[in-house]
């Protein structure tokens, strides 16, 4: 084993073959708790491990997971799933000619041997599926396509797949299924999970009927009072909350708030759980008519707040402090000044139902509530509890201005050796210009001096997290933010230290970035204990 640091609460398990992922990953599950591990994500041949910080710490998690015999690499065994094939895939015939098999063989191949699922990730609902026996091992693809229909089933490396819905990418297309592999509209969203077992057939050669998971039915909401009324959403508004944090056995990363304090302060604020529902407004523009009295603040990228009450009177009121609206109020965010989230909170929460334990929206994966629209309405929920309202909040960071430069604390690692010695030097000592392409999955990065690498072999996909820095075949950075894959296939050179997140979520466009490692690149301590 190598341990790589990935963050001051992360590092990834470095290991020699699937197998031993798959046996170590099994040890885990029976210590998970009892050694403050929050996360696990495997991939093919590493686990990314993130912790408790304030309970453990790196060097005694090393210490203890050098220890576990991963000896054993017998993965559990899940449900049984069957998918029909249609075997009409684009890369079918030039798959048989790389194997030196016939098309038939191929076919053979992936329907005579059962597959079990080893990891998720890539995309909500994407598993990663090996077999023993089919001796189906190709390459990706040397030019990845930029969409790929959902249901398109393919190989990759030693792994099959069925593309969970439209996305792009690199892996061989060898059919197509009519069974969905994820569906919200599910009690079980996805349909493959970490050791599922699965039987691919030939769906020209079938004519059974296949059972899938019942589909759950929509509650309706169409009674729901009628709390605020959307006038305007301005870029973006957005429902999110702390999170959906424990979801990547099913290929789901985090997503929530950009910016925590502001999240926590704006509950507080109005008397909130910390990690109650708020409004994500991107850049301003933001307006809405309340229908009743409510407490709401506004807390994160500064802006005016603007008031017009039912009777014409218009007045300002201040950012992170409780503001008191009366029924056929309206309450308007102008442009920010400064950061570029804001958050509007509102005493007891809104009325959302929660999709995977979060109520936030993952712009990648598309899970969670819609973002909102012109006219739509909200509700507020009943107030259980009457908390105390804090008038004390102040904001955690200066909310930085396109102007500026920005100064953000990394962590070297994973795969800092990948790359030159000029490179990892370059990586702190230019400025990075934050590009117009920058969202909720990341800031793309431009520099005068792209980064190259010292490693240009393929890197088996691995787990990534908040604040990674993957420096793509371009050599200009891409800084992951809250809605990043869950895995991804380039190495990640740095990440940005778990505390100045929420300073990364708030960078406008144009402003400049300059890294800060707060250490040199080196294995974590435990790598040369001897092993069980």
């Amino acid at each position: 084993m190598r341990f790589l640091p990935v963050n001051v609460d992360a590092f990834i398990v470095e290991l020699t073959t699937l197998e031993q992922t798959m046996a170590l990953t099994n040890a885990l599950q029976s210590v998970f708790m009892h050694w403050h591990i929050e996360e696990i994500i495997p991939a093919a041949r590493t686990i990314l491990i993130r912790y408790n910080p304030i309970a453990t710490n790196a060097n005694t998690l090393v210490k203890h997971i050098a220890k576990l015999d991963i000896s054993a690499s017998v993965m559990q065994s899940g449900e049984w799933v069957t998918i029909p094939v249609h075997y009409n895939g684009e890369d079918l015939a030039q798959v048989a000619e790389y194997l030196g098999i016939t098309v038939a063989q191929v076919i053979a191949r992936h329907t005579n041997n059962e597959y079990q699922v080893a990891f998720c990730g890539f995309a909500p609902g994407f598993a990663y599926m090996v077999s023993k026996n089919a001796q189906l091992n190709v390459p990706r693809r040397k030019s990845p396509r930029v969409r790929i229909p959902a249901g398109s089933v393919a190989l990759a490396g030693e792994f099959s797949s069925v593309y969970p819905q439209a996305s792009p990418g690199g892996w061989q297309l060898i059919g197509i299924t009519d069974t969905a592999v994820w569906d919200l509209n599910r009690d079980q969203p996805a349909l493959l999970k970490p050791g599922s077992r699965v039987n691919f057939v030939d769906a020209s050669k079938s004519t059974k009927k296949y059972h899938l998971p019942t589909v759950k039915k929509d509650d309706n909401n169409s009674n729901q009072q009628q709390d605020i009324k959307i006038l305007a959403t301005g870029l973006q508004t957005l429902l999110q909350d702390a999170g959906r944090i424990g979801q990547a056995a099913l290929g789901i990363s985090e997503s929530g708030s950009m910016d925590k304090g502001a999240l926590h302060s704006g509950n507080r604020i109005v008397g909130n759980p910390i990690n109650e529902a708020v409004l994500e407004i991107t850049q301003g523009g933001f307006k809405a008519q309340v229908n009743r009295g409510m407490l709401v603040a506004v807390t994160g990228a500064e802006c005016d707040i603007h008031i017009t009450t039912s009777d014409g009177e218009k007045y300002n009121v201040a950012m992170y402090q409780p503001i008191q609206l009366e029924k056929g109020d309206i309450i308007s965010l102008g442009s920010v000044k400064c950061g570029v989230r804001s958050y509007l909170t509102v005493r007891g929460g809104f009325q959302v139902s929660p999709v995977l334990t979060s109520c936030s929206y993952d712009t990648l994966a598309q899970v969670g509530p819609s973002p909102l629209k012109i006219g739509q309405t909200l509700a507020i929920k009943k107030i259980q509890t009457l908390n105390a309202v804090s008038l004390t909040e102040t904001p955690m960071i200066r909310y930085p201005t396109c102007n500026d430069v920005i100064v953000l604390d990394i962590v070297l690692g994973p795969r800092t050796d990948w790359f030159t010695k000029q490179a990892v030097e370059l990586l702190s000592s230019q400025l990075w210009l934050v590009t117009p392409a920058s969202n909720r999955i990341g800031l793309r990065l431009s520099g005068d001096m792209p980064l190259s690498r010292a490693k240009e072999q393929e890197l088996p996909s691995e787990g990534t997290c908040i604040g990674a820095i993957q420096i793509p075949a371009n050599g200009q950075p891409v800084l992951f933010l809250n809605d990043h894959p869950l895995t991804g296939g380039y190495p990640v050179i740095g990440a940005v230290c778990t505390y100045h997140l929420d300073l990364a979520g708030q960078i406008p466009v144009n402003a400049k970035i300059k890294f800060n490692p707060i250490g040199m690149f080196k294995e974590i301590e435990g790598s040369d204990i001897d092993h069980v």
